[in-house]
């Protein structure tokens, strides 16, 4: 497992929805988790690394995983196969492995969506599949990320997508708790369609309060809704051995969604504490 084990800039803060919080600087955040021994990172944002990002990745001992792509997929007549193509082939080129595909909604944030309807439904998943297929295209591994404030967020949302299509899925552990899905029978049940984790721990209450409408995603990340492996209410433990037990051979990429407030915010011993978590198992 120890090789297996991948960062991600969004533990250091690093997002892209503008307006989003302070944004640390690469060097920092590469520093930073090769100075914890992992083995390599998503990308981040668009832009955040550059286009050729082997040389500064190799400096921090670091290799190149993938990372979130955002697509529009739900509208008539959006081809996503161009923009999500050219990302996968940029991704191939650094040595990655995978791109992880999210449901975009169009607009800025993961506060709100719309509602599809059956023809939405129908719409996304042929796209879904024409955008995996341009990822299968550039020798990468496509999944689809449920993410809250996309057009796959809900319990709902992701068996659609399981019944609908055949693409693998990204299994973020706090994503799907915060949707009010069950990622530990998703594990169970679909280990097959499971092709990239994301590990989050997440406080139940406040993920609670989201699916209620009292508090948006954005107040619940600020308030500390997602919280280090081991110190919130998801049975990470439980999901890492089903997965490893079913013979799941993919990256544990580890994923804090946090909000910093300058230069002097210190996310490092939050992250230090989930890597000393998922070792121990």
């Amino acid at each position: 497992m120890e090789l297996r084990i991948a960062g991600a800039p969004i533990s250091w803060g690093v997002c892209e929805v503008p307006g989003w919080g302070f944004q640390l600087p690469a060097g920092r955040v590469l520093g930073e988790m090769h100075s914890l021994g992992l083995a390599a990172t998503e990308f981040g944002p668009v832009g955040y690394l550059p286009d050729d990002p082997a040389g500064l990745l190799a400096a921090h001992g670091l290799r190149a995983v993938g990372g979130f792509v955002p697509a529009v997929l739900h509208e008539p007549g959006h081809d996503p196969r161009p923009e999500v193509g050219a990302v996968a082939t940029r991704y191939a080129a650094a040595g990655a492995d995978t791109v992880v595909l999210a449901a975009d909604t169009g607009r800025q944030g993961y506060d709100a969506r719309p509602q599809l309807d059956t023809a939405g439904w129908a719409t996304l998943l042929s796209n879904l599949d024409g955008a995996a297929a341009a990822v299968t295209a550039a020798g990468l591994t496509p999944t689809l990320h449920p993410h809250v404030g996309t057009m796959v967020e809900t319990a709902d949302d992701v068996e659609r997508v399981l019944a609908g299509c055949a693409v693998p899925l990204c299994l973020d552990t706090g994503h799907l708790t915060v949707g009010g899905a069950d990622p530990a029978g998703i594990a169970a049940e679909h280990p097959g369609r499971v092709a990239h984790v994301h590990l989050k721990d997440v406080d139940a209450g406040l993920a609670a309060r989201v699916r209620g409408g009292d508090v948006s995603y954005t107040e619940a990340v600020r308030a500390g809704m997602f919280r280090p492996l081991g110190k919130g209410d998801v049975d990470i433990a439980g999901i890492v051995r089903s997965l490893d037990a079913a013979g799941y051979d993919g990256w544990f990429v580890l994923e804090q969604d946090v909000v910093l407030t300058g230069p002097d915010a210190d996310p490092l011993p939050d992250v230090a504490a989930s890597v000393e978590y998922l070792r121990s198992l």
